[in-house]
């Protein structure tokens, strides 16, 4: 699997003519080409494992389980994940996550061919695969803008976006072939072998060198600092708000899937795989159809249309009797899905700057994995304990009910801030060199304001202490001289000298405007005063 979640169409709305140009790029290109083979790989080993556990038991629970295994190590993993990405060098973190993979699915190959496979062998090796994906998703994410240039990123991660639905229509199907004339070992052992692609691109592949004038962040200080970021992002916030509400019910149809398969008269594993191939071919349709509909409507309302779609496909996946009558609701599913998740993946990526974007990244797959994994397993329950036609009609109903629910978390539109850095802090002065470990650093700023502007500030002003914490401030506070009422002090405080320093370099040209509008405020005759505080040596 080239990567759980890559980056999906940011720039679905990129001009036409301009659709195929990062292919000019020979890495991309490449690396285009291999993660489309490791993705059909990726989907072959779905289906197989998802009908391999219909042959391994009966239970509605372990089978909807195997959905949940592949996901929930995304839960726990995607902020450390996304924590490294940013720190370490991502093409040979990316190698090492490839060739675990590749290992693993080998296992799970070797095993099922030997007779030796249960079905919680088959869980903890699907895990195993998980734990893979969740490591590699942030980075795989945030490569794409190293390999083209800025004015063809939307193209680029458009391009991806097809790719990942090609190898969705022609996975499943391949593996539904595979698996009534072979059986499902052989499609692990593809899968095992897709991986050699990506792995042999990115090892040919000359990265080039970043200079930093600052050490890189300790991986505790950066998971604390992607924390720090997403608590402080209402834009974020929004974006985990819809996902959750909208991935804990739509889980319910690929995860009850295999069931609803075999209880048909003309079921099998053929038709298992060929309805999962009409899923990506309605994404891949859906993703060519998407730019015109962005230009008629809001992401918003297109979150809001695809989901009520999404929620009649769980209804019609309930009640409808028969294979041909699910080919194109499963065609729908596909159309609403990729215009649900590309809507959320570019919200995602458009409020986070670029020193924590895997991180922003990673919280929201921890949010849309976590959701899969506990909404697959939930229905499973419901499954065993009702019936799935119960489970589906529940979850239908519950995406339903989602929708005007959550309509007043608005998604961030892409480019609707300038996240680049502003770089318009001043150097920090110190009369002596001051160690970079040596802290915390407490800074204040003293502004003169009015007392007719005094309501106005203190409502600006939490807009700045939001911007303090996304930037790595641990605390923040505001006070008013009682002495000197038109005298405010803001302080916040950074963990050390270096954690401050990278606070200069993380300030935006969107922080730049909050802080003008607070200035405006001031009435001093000079800036307002700041003075930099550090703590003890030790």
């Amino acid at each position: 699997m080239a990567a759980a979640m890559p980056p999906d169409p940011q720039g679905a709305g990129a001009p036409a003519a301009n659709a195929w140009s990062p292919l000019r790029h020979r890495v991309f290109r490449w690396l285009w080409l291999a993660a489309i083979a490791s993705n059909i790989g990726t989907w072959m080993h779905e289906v197989g494992a998802g009908w391999l556990m219909t042959t391994l038991s009966p239970s509605p629970l372990l089978v909807s389980l195997v959905q949940a295994a592949g996901a929930a190590p995304m839960f726990a993993l995607a902020l450390p994940a996304g924590a490294l990405s940013d720190i370490v060098d991502r093409r040979r973190f990316l190698i090492g996550v490839q060739v675990w993979m590749a290992v693993v699915a080998a296992a799970l190959a070797a095993a099922t061919y030997l007779g030796l496979m249960t079905p919680v062998l088959l869980l903890v090796l699907t895990a195993a695969l998980g734990a893979g994906a969740a490591l590699m998703a942030p980075a795989w994410a945030a490569l794409t803008p190293e390999l083209v240039p800025k004015p063809e990123l939307q193209a680029a991660v458009a391009l991806s976006s097809v790719g990942i639905n090609v190898a969705r229509a022609v996975g499943p199907a391949l593996a539904g072939l595979i698996v009534s004339t072979v059986g499902p070992w052989a499609t692990f052992a593809l899968n095992a072998v897709s991986f050699a692609g990506v792995i042999g691109v990115l090892a040919g592949w000359r990265r080039a060198e970043v200079v930093q004038t600052l050490p890189s962040e300790r991986f505790f200080g950066a998971l604390r600092a992607g924390w720090r970021y997403a608590r402080s992002a209402p834009a974020l916030h929004a974006v985990l708000a819809r996902a959750l509400a909208f991935f804990v019910f739509a889980s319910a149809g690929l995860g009850l899937l295999p069931l609803l398969v075999r209880r048909l008269p003309d079921g099998g594993a053929s038709v298992y795989g060929a309805l999962l191939a009409c899923v990506g071919l309605g994404a891949v349709g859906g993703a060519f159809v998407l730019p015109r509909l962005r230009e008629r409507a809001s992401a918003d309302r297109l979150i809001a249309v695809a989901s009520a779609l999404y929620a009649g496909v769980l209804v019609a996946l309930a009640l409808l009797p028969s294979v041909w009558l699910l080919v194109p609701v499963m065609l729908a599913s596909g159309a609403a899905w990729i215009a649900v998740l590309s809507s959320f993946q570019v919200a995602a990526q458009s409020v986070a700057p670029p020193w924590v974007r895997a991180r922003a990244l990673a919280v929201y797959m921890l949010a849309f994995n976590g959701a899969m994994a506990a909404g697959a397993a939930t229905w499973g329950v419901v499954a065993t304990q009702a019936s799935p036609t119960v489970a589906l009609l529940a979850a239908a109903a519950g995406l339903a009910l989602g929708i005007p629910l959550t309509a007043r978390f608005r998604l961030a539109c892409a480019g609707a801030e300038d996240l680049s850095p502003s770089l318009h802090w001043p150097a920090p002065l110190a009369s002596t060199e001051i160690e970079h470990d040596r802290g915390p650093v407490l800074v204040t700023v003293e502004y003169t304001i009015a007392p007719a502007q005094a309501g106005a500030f203190v409502a600006a002003m939490q807009a700045v202490a939001r911007m303090r914490r996304r930037n790595g401030a641990v605390s923040w506070g505001l006070f008013q001289d009682t002495d000197v009422p038109t005298r405010w002090i803001e302080f916040f405080v950074d963990e050390s000298w270096v954690e401050h320093l990278r606070h200069h370099g993380r300030v935006t040209r969107s922080d730049a405007v909050t802080e003008a509008r607070v200035r405006a405020l001031h009435s001093g005759p000079q800036r307002p005063l700041i003075r930099h505080h550090v703590g003890p040596p030790a």
